[in-house]
């Protein structure tokens, strides 16, 4: 069974969380225009929960920045870059241990051997050893990873990494994972202190670049606007990865055609059809061909949607889908599965609450429990479940939403898609994303094995032991 204390915050969480749906429906019904008449929406309530700040400097071996790439709508991205972009993890790991070695004198960390060019200008330190610094000249010595010196220019003078020049030799390339947030489609964030926490775990663990997706949020804007959001971003991330590779084709190519331009440190291909700004971090490390998709809670919903708009074609190359994680997914339907009768009173989501929920997403005309979006087991939906990807689904023991999310990945190996189930003893729902649950060896051990069943389909042929 879940701890005491859990117990008595999933009594306060419940209490807080329905307070605030109420409120939301009758704000809904007292509406004439019924919430949904503007499309730039909200992705966040910072009067609900906690923010944390972008900060575009590996302080802790992840870097982040925000981007809005929609001007008609709300929609943001949270981009989370771990430093194994310049190094493997391996060679990573060794030098940090190498720099404890040193202890805590900060002038000792200099005695480190810096990996992108020779090193002169000694200096002494204070217990009298020589110490090298790297030269700050330009240089065209690369290291083992093909990065020049020109093109690893970390970062600027207040330590914020900006990015390589996209027709340079870029490093090592990550895969990308599309991450959504829960929050029952009406609250959450991608910036939120606990999502940033989950997202850099996640990031440093899977050795992936994190793209934390900032959809809009009900009654604001009702169904489908979160959804098309989602596959909003997949769209985007392809026009990203096209312009990167139009932008080292014609930064090879001599006289006339479109040119690159640099303006306040993005980069833009400017031809017939305009301007489009290149963003630098994916442009160097992103590679879309190994895509990811993660969703928790209700963003299991949205992620499910996704890959299968992915597959029915209509996504631009070159971004690839290889998998999908649904963490607690919420499903639900007309006909109860035994653990929603079960745990219809469960820890932090109950049956009631997440009704609630639903009838603030959908439209009233829509309203369903055997919605498209809610039901994952209904006929309509499509496309065939044997072109899904494989498919990893995480469910806890004590949510009711945990039988249905179970029977999806039944239907899934029916048709011999890979779709294991990792189910948790004694955890409720959000066990590994909610941010009092966040530092709990439950929530870091279902990070790991998500990061060892990911790592099957983003490893590049011929280095599957490279991670």
């Amino acid at each position: 069974m879940p701890s005491i204390g859990v117990k008595l915050y999933s009594v306060f969480f419940k209490f807080m969380l329905k307070h605030r749906l109420q409120s939301r429906l009758q704000a809904l019904e007292n509406d004439i225009g019924g919430g949904g008449g503007s499309s730039f929406g909200v992705t966040s309530r910072p009067q609900e929960e906690t923010s944390a700040a972008a900060n575009p400097s590996f302080t802790d071996g992840v870097a982040t920045k925000d981007i809005h790439i929609d001007p008609i709508t709300s929609l943001s991205i949270r981009i989370f870059l771990p430093d194994t972009c310049f190094h493997s993890p391996e060679a990573i790991s060794k030098s940090r241990s190498s720099v404890m070695n040193f202890g805590s004198d900060p002038t000792q960390i200099l005695l480190r051997r810096n990996s992108y060019g020779p090193s002169n200008n000694s200096v002494s330190s204070s217990n009298g050893v020589s110490v090298k610094r790297a030269q700050n000249h330009d240089s065209f010595r690369r290291n083992s990873y093909g990065c020049s010196i020109d093109d690893a220019s970390l970062k600027s003078e207040n330590g914020v990494y900006g990015g390589y020049n996209p027709i340079g030799n870029n490093c090592r390339k990550l895969p990308v994972m599309l991450q959504f947030h829960g929050g029952g489609f009406v609250s959450g964030s991608n910036d939120s202190v606990a999502n940033d926490f989950f997202c850099r775990r996640i990031a440093k663990l899977c050795d992936v670049i994190v793209l934390a997706v900032g959809y809009r949020l009900a009654p604001e804007n009702k169904y489908p606007a979160a959804f098309e959001d989602g596959l909003k971003v997949l769209h985007w991330l392809a026009k990203q990865a096209n312009l990167a590779d139009c932008s080292k084709s014609l930064g090879s190519t001599l006289g006339g055609g479109p040119d690159l331009r640099k303006s306040d440190g993005h980069w833009h291909v400017a031809d017939a059809f305009g301007a489009s700004m290149l963003e630098p971090w994916l442009a160097a490390h992103g590679d879309p061909s190994r895509c990811v998709l993660l969703g928790v809670s209700c963003g299991g919903n949205i992620a499910d949607h996704v890959v299968r708009k992915s597959v029915e074609g209509k996504l631009l190359d070159p971004v690839k889908v290889v998998a999908q994680v649904l963490m607690y997914p919420f499903f639900i339907g007309n006909v109860p599965t035994h653990s929603e009768i079960k745990l219809a009173n469960s820890y932090f989501f109950d049956k009631a609450m997440c009704i609630l929920a639903w009838k603030l997403l959908l439209p009233e005309e829509e309203f369903s429990l055997d919605h498209p979006a809610a039901n994952p087991l209904i006929m309509e939906r499509g496309p065939p479940l044997k072109q899904m990807p494989p498919t990893l689904t995480v469910v806890a023991e004590h949510d009711l939403m945990r039988d249905r999310a179970i029977a999806y990945s039944e239907e899934l190996r029916k048709v011999n898609v890979d779709a294991p189930v990792l189910e948790y003893k004694d955890a409720v729902h959000e066990f590994a994303t909610l941010d009092m649950l966040l530092k709990t060896p439950q929530a870091q051990a279902c990070a790991e094995d998500i990061a060892i069943w990911v790592k099957k389909y983003i490893s590049l042929r011929g280095h599957e032991f490279s991670y």
